[in-house]
């Protein structure tokens, strides 16, 4: 069976085709996938995602996609995570109640408290911007500062800030992105992001 250069994963649980179409803008052919063998036949994976934490992990594990997930990532192969594609990579979520994520990264996943604090509106939605805290492949080539867009409630929280690429501010500082070796994931839309989402997803591909 021929290998897929970059699939997406179906689960039911995000617009697939915008990420397909954002990558056909950028040359990139990328197939929307569902069945585990799939992942197994991938040279890099993107898992994208919008709504509940604990139904995407559920519907994860039922459609038994889980372990090649995890397989894809343990054998060194590309992973892009996209927002609730990044959460699912924590231990636990307290997104409505206590829920156990994929385990690949020590740490949490936790409600924005700005409301509370501060009057600013959770959901996070719309244009914010990037502070590069380290060097990720997917951010080659971006300006300092650039914008892109989000639209979540809920952040991550790494127990070690070394996987940490970018924070963005909203009343604070949190975790936008991730990278560790292989393993890269935004909490942030490439697809939505225009010209600075297209780069992201251009050197995903070239990786």
């Amino acid at each position: 069976m021929h290998a897929m250069p970059i699939a997406i994963i179906d689960y039911g649980m995000a617009n697939l085709r915008s990420v397909q179409k954002a990558f056909e803008q950028v040359g990139a052919a990328a197939q929307i996938i569902s069945k585990p063998e799939q992942i197994d036949r991938a040279d890099k994976i993107v898992l994208p995602g919008v709504g509940a934490f604990a139904d995407a992990v559920r519907t994860l594990r039922e459609h038994q996609l889980v372990d090649s997930i995890l397989n894809h990532i343990n054998r060194g192969k590309p992973f892009l995570g996209i927002c609730l594609g990044l959460q699912m990579l924590v231990d636990v979520s307290y997104e409505d109640g206590e829920h156990l994520g994929l385990g690949v990264i020590k740490g949490k996943c936790v409600r924005f408290d700005v409301d509370q604090r501060l009057g600013l509106k959770v959901p996070h939605m719309g244009w914010n911007q990037l502070e590069i805290r380290k060097p990720s492949p997917i951010l080659r080539d971006l300006p300092a500062g650039c914008g892109v867009y989000f639209v979540h409630s809920y952040h991550v929280v790494p127990d070690d800030p070394s996987i940490i690429a970018t924070t963005t501010d909203y009343g604070g500082d949190f975790v936008s992105s991730i990278c560790r070796d292989n393993l890269l994931a935004t909490q942030f839309h490439p697809e939505k992001s225009q010209k600075v989402g297209l780069q992201i997803l251009a050197n995903f591909a070239a990786m």
